[in-house]
């Protein structure tokens, strides 16, 4: 069906919600006190009964109170353990109810067992106003919300026919950035973006949360199939109960990873699936058929766990069962379930764990209800039968009673044994689901059975297949290598069989001749083996003996092969591999030739340790592989385990290559590059970091499958766009073992398993480029000097670029290079690409353009579809070198002689790089150009083109800057700050600096700058809103001011004020008087607390200068000037005070004049050991010359000793001389002590290794040395610290900045306990416990 129109499209959804069970009556154009009086009046009815509200109203104070505690949680996370608490507490304040006024009494918000119209309220909610944060933005409308008993769970977004629906879900992104999803409207759980063919459902992530598209899902039918029709999705997904479920029950509050989070559909179907069976069980029957419970076929990455817990919960909470027991098969995955059953569950409900067998037997006969769900290992359940030595017969038979629920994972793989039959015999009681990726069929059978014949039925299916197609996890690029030709192969076989030595002895005799050409001919024999019926039929590889894949020969093709393409598939080592090899002896040979062959990499290898003592020569080897793999761990990566703590060590490897705890943030040099293995790890080990397979043994069906699965599991599309795999031995077997397993395990739609290879993307390139080119042509813009001005086009632009980019980053992987034109295809025929790199840097310039949102402009446009990671391509190398050589080229001919002719071809080629540019940078590079061609620029040698145009809009910029702190009076250095890390949304609010930000403003002048821009509109009580809201838009738009010049401005300009923080930073500071005049209302002082020094190094000038000599250091809470005189070191390297300076405190301390009623720094003096001169707040002492910082005393001799000491030194070397007892007087033990660095990981960065940003920061904290020896130490160890770099890596670099020129001499436990109270001591070691 066709909507032309939003509002018919909107009708038509009210008319089918209707039909669904919503309610009739449609909430139209409500504000937002609209919803609450309706609130309001629904708690009323649903709680008026004499114990609750005894027929008195709520009133407005009553329903604050609610808002409030809607407020503090402000999460949609925190929101949904709200909205599911069934109730709220509030005090009444309605005098009319004398019984309970003053009293506490609970209210009755929602429960979600209660699915009844009478008992729950479903509304519809038309085109609700909201309100933005800020007064410069306008109010919103949305278009559908639906209430569940007064609260809106629930925003559903439209769009007409033809208007794709990723403009629904940006609008809703635009919305949640504007504010809009606040007070009542932050108990939205779930968003719906629709367009009448296409929709997509998600949860909120928050107004501080980021919009992931990864987890925007379909609805889909029970067989996986996408329902986009409008209707169909509204009668599926939003039908009155699913609707009221879908709350309840299929949303989960993650604890763990701080994220509200909803079901996918097939998620649903397997949970209310196993629910049912459930239900259905008749538990007066135990029989092997009601004990099958049934299995889930869910592909490995879909997401188990969570729908498992979501099936326990369900049993749970309708009492089907007395305990819902989830089991694992191996420890590691026992503690990972436990801990996610726990980050899903609510307050209200307890999951148990199990240490041993005896707590699992305490647990399961226990009749309290907090032990119903509990998670335990397939191991401690088969101990208990009636054989266990101690087991009670009372205990036996009172866990017998129960009616148990157990759920196993990973089916597939050890319920096939002992065990699982133990388990049956003991509780025949109880019904027994599986979940497993890879179900064991007819095809793979083992030990006569199916996972069918194990746990009954399947309950639902969701494919790999399933799951590539829906994005969830990733297809494959599968290589075959044949080390081997198989023509060779084939020759040396076909000869063996006709028992002759050579070519030429076959020739001679017929009946050998026979026999070769039989072997010889593909068509009788191929290189495979196959079945045919009951028979094997041998193929020529089923002949090769292992030893032919253990030769020298091999074995270092295979290693070649590995390193040739390295860097191309780790993208510069930032994602790992897994090798997995045939044997223990072939995995420590590998190993060993490895470490050889990559010494730059960082390889190691993990298997059973188990020494078997009766297996001779070969045991000992392997016993000193594992020493030598133990040994290498420990020097490379400086963490130490033996053979008895193997178990520790394979903890270690998992979490470093998953990047988890502590692991979260790795330096390059403390990765796993190649974990090579021969069983571990190919099965339920998941990690986004890994997307490479090397495969050197034989696998087939599900062992294939779960190995392949390893590299699968989503990452940034751009980086890891397929997961690769590689095989090597008897590849024509592997290469139909692969078919085979993909028939098995695809559902039969084997598509999109496997992704195109190379020169299909090539072809899919060329013709999206062609689709781009088409939109530039219709709007006549010539080589994408800028965007289209009509916003359909604009998004056309988008959606394909987007597309381009795709396959761009696939064909890198796979071999596409910019200096390469032409490639060949499958037949041979050539393909050639139609544009170059310039071209792709200039298409990308103005797709960067487009993510400020629609239309550049700030009003209600739609953002476009711009996927932030295309945006943060880094392509300032290459601009600035193709400009250059064309800026260069015209500078030498208008320097010289030349004819008109080449000039303006120069000229054009030059104005072609501007494309490359931003439409801002265009703008001004054009301006540039004009001034050269007009002989008004200074030509300066060496200078770049790029870096005339950055002088010009830095210019700009710090004119704009320079008037917002004209205007509202804030702090200019933290304002600039801030600006140059680029803050977003997410990032504006940490660590209090937009807060202090704000507090530096002066009132007085924010309000005379308003005054003149509001007019009639400015109140008083309005100046926080709008300071924050022009605060806040400079901030986020780079520096785009929404107020032009005005009267103000002009008024301003001509005053000449003699304090200001825009003093002129050519001008010098000359140093203050401290008057009785001036010291009216203020205070003396040497002493500051760490918050106030820390406020005030951000926002003084005068002090950050002071600081950043070192001739300072922050001792007992003073800053005392860094000399011998002053400062002694005990014997563990820390500084105290000498006795001389305890007397003697003008001497050698700074003091701090402020005033006396608001704490605010005013002036700052220097100590009488230096020039005892003061100095205002704000003076820019760094115009000062070395000369003029030396007769102020301002230059430290011990600091400029250390750093000469070190001069030319690599920085073990440099670290040993400051440990000295001539310097610092550290010992390794002292190290230790204080900042827990172990002396192993010390002795390794003595040379030069371990060098990660944590470990060179802590040892420099640990040793006491002022800023510029731990700024030459980080330098020499390649981490420097780059301040501008925004994100999380920039406010880590710049919290490392503060503590390393404030903290330097303080305490090393009382930095790492700032730290912490800042969530932020992951940056440095965490010092022993005393």
């Amino acid at each position: 069906m066709i909507f032309d129109k939003e509002s018919d499209f909107e009708e038509a959804v009210i008319g089918v919600l209707v039909e669904r069970g919503w309610e009739s009556e449609v909430l139209r154009h409500p504000s937002e006190a609209d919803l609450l009086k309706n609130w309001a009046d629904i708690l009323f009815n649903n709680n008026r009964q004499r114990n609750c509200l005894n027929e008195c109203p709520l009133t407005d104070g009553e329903m604050q109170q609610i808002m409030e505690q809607i407020i503090n949680l402000r999460t949609p996370l925190k929101l949904n353990s709200f909205i599911n608490g069934r109730s709220v507490s509030i005090t009444r304040d309605n005098p009319d109810d004398e019984l309970h006024f003053g009293k506490e009494v609970s209210l009755k918000i929602y429960d979600r067992q209660e699915i009844a119209y009478g008992e729950s309220r479903y509304q519809i909610v038309q085109q609700p106003h909201f309100n933005t944060k800020s007064p410069i933005l306008n109010d919103r409308r949305g278009d559908l919300m639906l209430l569940i008993n007064g609260m809106p769970v629930i925003h559903i977004e439209l769009k007409r026919s033809d208007i794709p629906v990723s403009d629904a879900y940006n609008q809703i992104i635009k919305y949640s950035h504007e504010g809009v999803f606040r007070g009542i409207f932050s108990l939205i759980q779930v968003f719906v973006a629709m367009e009448p063919e296409e929709a997509v459902y998600f949860a909120n992530p928050g107004e501080d949360g980021v919009f992931n598209s990864a987890f925007f899902f379909h609805w889909a039918d029970f067989d996986n199939v996408p329902i986009n029709e409008w209707d169909k999705v509204m009668a599926g997904l939003l039908n009155i109960p699913m609707a009221h479920m879908l709350i309840g029950f299929y949303t989960i509050a993650d604890t763990d990873d701080n994220l509200l989070k909803v079901m996918r559909s097939y998620q649903y179907y397997a949970a209310i699936g196993i629910a049912d069976r459930v239900t259905k069980r008749n538990w007066k029957e135990d029989t092997p058929e009601t004990q099958r419970g049934g299995h889930v076929w869910h592909t490995t990455g879909s997401g188990k766990t969570m729908t498992s817990f979501k099936s326990a919960q369900l049993i749970a909470s309708s009492h089907d069962a007395d305990k819902v027991i989830f089991l694992v098969d191996r420890k590691e995955l026992g503690i990972q379930s436990l801990k996610e059953y726990r980050s899903f569950a609510t307050e209200t409900e307890s999951v148990q764990a199990t240490e041993n067998t005896d707590i699992l037997i305490s647990k399961l006969k226990s009749d309290d209800q907090d032990n119903t769900l509990i998670v335990t290992s397939i191991q401690k359940l088969s101990n208990i039968s009636e054989d266990m030595a101690g087991l009670k017969d009372a205990d036996l038979k009172k866990i017998r009673s129960k009616r148990l629920v157990i759920i196993i994972d990973e089916c597939h793989r050890s319920t096939f044994g002992d065990m699982l039959t133990t388990i049956k015999d003991t509780f025949k009681h109880a019904i027994i689901f599986g979940f497993t990726g890879t179900p064991i069929q007819d095809v793979n059978i083992k030990k006569d059975s199916t996972t069918t014949t194990i746990f009954g039925s399947e309950i639902h299916r969701y494919t790999l297949a399933d799951g590539i197609r829906d994005k969830n996890v990733l297809g494959f690029d599968p290589y075959m290598v044949k080390i081997y030709d198989d023509d060779e192969l084939r020759q040396k076989v076909a000869l063996e069989k006709a028992k002759a030595e050579t070519v030429e002895d076959v020739m001679k005799d017929e009946k050998k001749k026979k026999v070769f050409y039989k072997w010889m001919d593909s068509s009788q024999v191929k290189m495979y083996g196959k079945k045919v019926g009951d028979k094997w039929v041998k193929g020529i590889e089923d002949f090769i003996p292992n030893e032919q894949y253990q030769t020298d020969e091999y074995i270092m093709g295979v290693i070649s092969d590995i390193k040739k393409k390295w860097l191309i598939y780790s993208r510069g080592g930032k994602f790992h591999a897994i090798f997995a090899t045939s044997s223990i002896p072939e995995a420590v040979r590998y190993w060993r030739l490895m470490k050889k062959e990559m010494p730059d990499r960082m390889i190691t290898a993990m298997f059973d340790p188990t020494i078997d003592n009766e297996s001779g020569t070969g045991s000992l080897d392997k016993e000193d592989g594992i020493v030598e793999m133990l040994e290498d761990y420990r020097d490379r990566l400086g963490q130490t385990f033996t053979i008895p703590t193997y178990d520790k060590f394979r903890k270690d490897v998992s979490l470093r290559l998953a990047h988890k705890k502590p692991y979260e943030r790795l330096e390059p040099d403390q990765q796993i590059d190649i974990l090579i293995v021969v069983n571990q790890m190919l099965t339920g080990f998941d990690s986004k970091w890994v997307n490479t397979l090397y495969l050197d043994k034989v696998m087939e069906y599900e062992n294939l499958i779960q190995a392949f699965s390893r590299t699968n599991r989503l990452f940034n599309e751009s980086e890891k766009p397929f997961g690769i795999i590689k095989y090597y031995r008897r590849p024509n077997t592997m290469e139909k073992n692969i078919e085979a397993a993909v028939e098995a395990y695809s559902g039969n739609i084997p598509m999109g398993l496997f992704v195109d290879k190379l020169p299909r993307n090539l072809r899919y390139l060329t013709r999206t480029f062609e689709e781009i080119k088409e939109i530039f042509d219709s709007a006549v813009i010539k080589d994408f000097e800028k965007l289209p001005e009509e916003q359909s086009e604009k998004r056309k632009f988008a959606k394909a670029f987007n597309q381009f980019d795709t396959y761009l980053q696939a064909a890198k992987i796979q071999g596409f290079n910019w200096k390469q034109r032409v490639y060949s295809a499958e037949d041979g025929t050539d393909i050639e690409m139609l544009f170059d790199e310039i071209t792709y840097l200039i298409l990308l310039a103005r797709y960067k353009e487009m993510a400020g949102g629609g239309g550049g402009g700030h009003g209600g446009d739609v953002p476009y579809d711009v996927k932030i990671h295309i945006t943060e391509y880094d392509t300032t190398k290459i601009d600035a070198e193709y400009m250059n050589t064309r800026f260069e080229k015209f500078l030498k001919l208008i320097q010289g002689e030349y004819d008109q002719e080449t000039l303006d071809k120069t000229l054009t080629d030059l104005h072609k790089s501007f494309s490359m540019l931003s439409a801002e940078e265009q703008k001004y590079a054009k301006v540039f150009l004009h001034d050269v061609q007009a002989g008004n620029a200074r030509i300066i040698p060496g200078k770049s083109f790029r870096e005339y145009i950055s002088d010009l809009m830095k210019g700009v910029e710090n004119a704009r800057i320079k008037r917002v702190v004209r205007r509202l009076g804030c702090y200019e250095r933290l304002l600039r700050e801030m600006l140059a890390k680029k803050v977003t949304k997410e990032t504006i609010e940490a660590h209090g600096k937009f807060d202090e930000l704000k507090a530096s403003v002066d009132n007085s002048k924010a309000t005379e700058f308003f005054t003149v821009v509001e007019h009639q509109n400015f109140r008083q009580s309005r100046l926080a809103m709008l300071v924050d809201a022009y605060l806040r838009y400079f901030l986020l738009s780079g520096g785009q001011d929404p107020y032009p010049e005005n009267e103000f401005d002009r008024k301003h300009k001509t005053k000449v004020e003699t304090v200001s923080m825009e003093t002129d930073s050519n001008s010098k500071p000359v140093g203050v008087v401290l008057t009785d005049e001036v010291m009216e209302g203020k205070t003396i002082t040497t002493s500051v607390k760490k918050a106030k020094l820390k406020e005030w190094y951000s926002e003084s000038k005068a002090l950050a200068c002071m600081v950043d000599t070192d001739c300072f250091a922050y001792v007992d809470n003073k800053l005392c000037v860094y000399n011998k005189k002053y400062l002694e070191r005990d014997d563990r390297g820390k500084l105290f005070f000498t006795e001389y300076a305890k007397a003697h405190e003008e001497e050698c301390f700074l003091q701090f004049v402020m005033d006396k009623e608001t704490g605010e720094l005013h002036y700052i003096t220097l100590p009488s050991s230096m020039a005892s001169k003061t100095f205002n707040y704000y003076d820019e002492l760094s115009a000062l010359s070395d000369d003029e910082k030396l007769s102020l005393g301002l230059v430290n001799e011990i600091a400029r000793e250390m750093l000469a000491a070190i001069n030319g030194m690599e920085f073990g070397e440099a670290l040993a001389a400051l440990m000295d007892k001539k310097i610092c007087n550290v010992s390794f033990r002292t190290i230790k002590s204080v900042t827990g660095l172990d002396n192993t990981t010390v002795s390794n960065m003595k040379k030069g290794k371990n060098l990660t940003k944590e470990n060179v920061v802590s040892c420099c904290l640990g040793i006491h040395i002022p800023f510029r020896l731990s700024n030459r130490l980080l330098q020499l160890a390649g981490r420097p610290l780059d301040l501008t770099i925004p994100g999380a890596k920039g406010e880590e670099n710049t919290i490392y900045d503060q503590i390393l020129h404030l903290y330097w001499a303080e305490d090393y436990s009382d930095t790492y306990a700032e730290l912490v109270a800042i969530h932020y001591e992951h940056l440095i070691h965490q010092p022993p416990i005393r």
